[in-house]
Formats: structure tokens, sequence, C-alpha cells
């Protein structure tokens, strides 16, 4: 019996109470990696075998043609593709940091600190989750415009750093640090940026790995900041490449590319995911405690 694992989160080792449970997840998980396979399968699909029929679900001739001829595509202003993915990695990058830094430290000032007006605007921030991004277009649009900041390649990542959501998950599983724990560290002369980066940031990686994620979702796969507020065209991310895909390129002659766009777009989230689901597992585990 010391051996039983069944119930626990992410088992280290395998029991064979397992059993049932892969007996269930099994079928199950080859259900749902089946598009997984179709979307690597038809970026490698050469043009004969895009618009076979009947359709093919598995690759017979693969070939990297497809991201060759999305590589070396220029759109009719003459920027190429390599540039909208050069932007949306810079502004991926900086807004998943930024966003991570600016939620942990706000969320230790909420949890660990006193302060005027502390309780009115973490409840504003609650209610901000309640917003969708459509609600608030038309305040950020004339905010952006008030700041200076139309056509401004800082522009796709300033409004996407606000993440209520962040916060409020970061205060959440800050409470749960002890505040003895604060206490000894200031006792024995740290100060708040110390204790910031060697108790608050270990202990609260799990939140911040579900904070990485949602971050990089919203950056990479976001086509507002490119679509409102930039004109000019090197300065517009993938994502809105990709939306404007259909309208730029030949339907027919562009399927490759856009197969070989789609699988682009898809690997950082899937991968991202593989790397941080465990720590993910455990945030939602340990969200509910006190």
């Amino acid at each position: 019996m010391a051996s039983f694992q069944g119930t626990k989160m992410n088992p280290s080792r395998f029991h064979i109470s397992q059993l049932k449970f892969y007996l269930i997840l099994a079928p199950l998980s080859v259900f749902m990696v089946m598009p997984i396979i179709f979307i690597f399968s038809h970026s490698l699909k050469p043009m004969d075998e895009l618009f076979a029929f009947p359709p093919r679900f598995f690759v017979q001739n693969p070939t990297m043609d497809n991201f060759r001829f999305l590589l070396s595509t220029f759109t009719v202003s003459g920027i190429p593709v390599s540039r909208y993915i050069f932007n949306s990695v810079v502004i991926t990058v900086v807004t998943v940091f930024a966003t991570i830094y600016i939620s942990a430290a706000a969320g230790y000032a909420f949890s660990k600190k006193n302060f005027k007006l502390k309780n009115m605007l973490f409840s504003i921030n609650t209610l901000a989750l309640m917003f969708v991004p459509v609600a608030v277009s038309i305040p950020r649009y004339f905010l952006v415009v008030k700041l200076g900041l139309i056509n401004d390649f800082s522009v796709n990542i300033l409004p996407l750093l606000a993440m209520p959501v962040g916060l409020f998950l970061l205060k959440q599983f800050i409470d749960q640090i002890p505040n003895e724990l604060i206490e000894a560290a200031q006792i024995d002369g740290a100060n708040d940026f110390t204790i910031f980066r060697k108790i608050i940031i270990p202990m609260t990686m799990p939140a911040i790995a579900t904070i990485a994620i949602l971050a990089f979702q919203l950056s990479w796969n976001s086509i507002e900041p490119a679509t409102l507020y930039v004109n000019d065209e090197e300065l517009k991310n993938f994502a809105y490449y990709m939306s404007t895909f259909t309208a730029t390129n030949n339907e027919v002659a562009g399927q490759g590319i856009s197969a070989a766009a789609a699988l682009i777009m898809f690997i950082p989230n899937l991968l991202i995911f593989i790397f941080m689901q465990s720590r993910v597992m455990n945030t939602m585990a340990h969200s509910g405690l006190k």
C-alpha cells in the first residue's frame, strides 16, 4: 500500500491501480492527437497531395517546399514574411517576461504589503476580469492616441502587459506563503527586492508558468495592435499576416504556404504547453489551498 499513487497528482511511478485510467485515456489521447498529426502532415504535402481527392490524412511524399516558399514570400508592400516572424518573436518574448515581472511584483505588493486603497485597487482588478477585450477596445484606442503610440513598435507590447487574471492568480498564490517567512528574511536584513527575487519568485514558479502560457498565447496570437494602432507593415506581426493571408495571396497557389504558416503558428503553443503543463497542473492543485 505504501507504493499506491493512484490518486496522487502527477504520480512519479506506475502502479497497477492506474491501469484503469490508461484504458480510458489512451483511446481519447489517440483521438485528440489526430489534429496535431494532421497539421504536421498537411504542412509537408506537395501541391498535388494538398488538392488530392479523396483527401489524404497522411503525407506520402513529404517536402519542405512549403516552408521555403513561405520564407521567400514578399507581401504586396515588399515586406518579407520573415520580418513578420521576427517581429512576433520579439514582441512575444518581451511581453511574456514583462507580464511575469509586473504581475509577480504587483501580486507581492497586494499580498504582503499594506497601503491605502489596497482593497479597492484589487477589487478593480477583480472587476476587470469580467471585461472581454472588445469591450475596452475604444477607450484603449483613445489612450494609445493620447500617449502618442500610434505606429510605434512598443504599441504591440504595452496594451498586453495589463493581465488581470495574472495578477489575481499570483496574489492568491503568494497569500499561501507564510508571513513568518517574510519577517524572518527581513530580520536577516533582506530588502523587498531580495525577498521578491529569492523567496517570492522561486515559491510561485507553478503560477508563473501558468501566466507565461497565458501571456504567450495572448501575445503570439494577437492581431489587435497591428490592426488598430500600426500602419507601417514593417512593425506588424505574423498573426496579422496570417489573418490577411487570403487577401494578399492567390488562394489556390497559397495553400501550401498557408499550411506551413499554420504549423509555425501552432508549434510554439504546443512546445510551451508540453514543457510547462506539469507546473500548470500543480497550480490548479494548489490554487484552492490556504
